[in-house]
């Protein structure tokens, strides 16, 4: 059986993690470059602001400023406080997908029409999130001369519980949506039906939920069940957390179309 805590090892392992985050932050600054029309839009005023707009602009940020620390953490040659470093990288990357998930939270509440009863669940379900979003550095990390910062700890338990609130809040929002799409008014259909459509579910919203919407929920849910399971083998330090970059890459991206749409 592999030694997954041998020096060797855990060396090829952060070998991995070094260019799978690189490969990210590559991705990452690729999209917001192809995006940059409709960002323009917004700055320039040539489309109408509206609050929600805020945690947008701050969602895509924040993950910018992880991503762009966490590439300062792997490639530094000299001292640094590196557990300040991954302190700040962890707390923006986890909030700006609790940001991602007040945005489809807020969608959710239009659909219903802000329904007092979905507001206060979905309400709670955010103060919970951010609650464990906000326990802190999670990680252990110190400078290591030739090796530059080296995460030597994880607090599995909480990052656990984070994953899995996330998995759970996301399923939620995904039901609360088509429950509420499955028994629209028929006035609602026909209103849909008279501006072309062939059928309600065919509209901009149904779009979004059953073609964009079930695909992001399957692949979003795959994403925090591979981070989780390696979280929970604790093979070593950084196969903890290697796949918790790419789950929060992937959750954000789908949150951003979601409001682009």
């Amino acid at each position: 059986m592999k030694d997954w805590s041998s020096a060797p090892q855990v060396m090829r392992d952060a070998n991995a993690f070094v260019n799978l985050m690189h490969v990210l932050l590559g991705l990452y600054i690729w999209e917001l470059f192809v995006s940059r029309d409709f960002d323009w839009e917004i700055f320039s005023a040539k489309r109408r602001f509206r609050w929600p707009m805020i945690i947008y602009f701050l969602n895509r940020f924040l993950l910018l400023f992880a991503l762009i620390g966490i590439a300062v953490a792997l490639n530094v040659t000299t001292p640094i406080d590196c557990q300040s470093l991954y302190t700040f990288n962890q707390l923006t990357g986890m909030a700006s997908v609790g940001l991602a998930s007040i945005n489809l939270s807020i969608r959710t509440m239009a659909v219903w029409m802000h329904n007092r009863w979905v507001v206060g669940l979905l309400s709670t379900l955010i103060l919970g999130h951010w609650s464990l979003i906000l326990q802190g550095a999670l990680l252990t990390a110190v400078f290591i001369p030739g090796q530059g910062c080296i995460i030597i700890n994880t607090n599995d338990t909480v990052l656990v519980a984070t994953f899995i609130y996330g998995m759970c809040f996301d399923f939620v929002v995904l039901l609360l949506n088509a429950w509420r799409l499955c028994n629209l008014p028929e006035t609602l259909r026909t209103d849909a039906a008279a501006f072309g459509y062939t059928g309600w579910h065919k509209s901009k919203l149904g779009r979004l939920i059953f073609r964009d919407g079930l695909i992001y929920f399957v692949v979003a849910f795959l994403a925090n069940l591979l981070a989780t399971i390696f979280m929970l083998l604790h093979l070593n330090a950084i196969m903890d957390v290697i796949f918790m970059s790419p789950r929060l890459l992937h959750q954000l991206l789908s949150h951003v179309e979601s409001f682009r749409d």
